[in-house]
């Protein structure tokens, strides 16, 4: 399940937005949209600067990485 975490610039982290939910990030003009299979439940308008990032949980360990690629 994706896990995402929102930043906002400027914060000493009190501001920073953990979103949970089994959500899709969609771009819309200006707009980055956090929707699920009822339609869209949260948006951060781009000129606020924040930063957005995946945060999955670890994978189960008992299945091995696949090798790194060379480039």
């Amino acid at each position: 399940m994706p896990r995402w975490l929102i930043q906002f610039p400027g914060g000493q982290g009190s501001d920073d937005y953990r979103i949970d939910d089994d959500l899709t990030l969609n771009f819309s003009g200006d707009w980055a949209i956090f929707s699920d299979q009822h339609g869209p439940s949260y948006a951060v308008p781009a000129g606020l600067g924040v930063t957005i990032e995946r945060v999955d949980e670890p994978q189960d360990l008992d299945q091995p990485e696949p090798a790194p690629q060379k480039e």
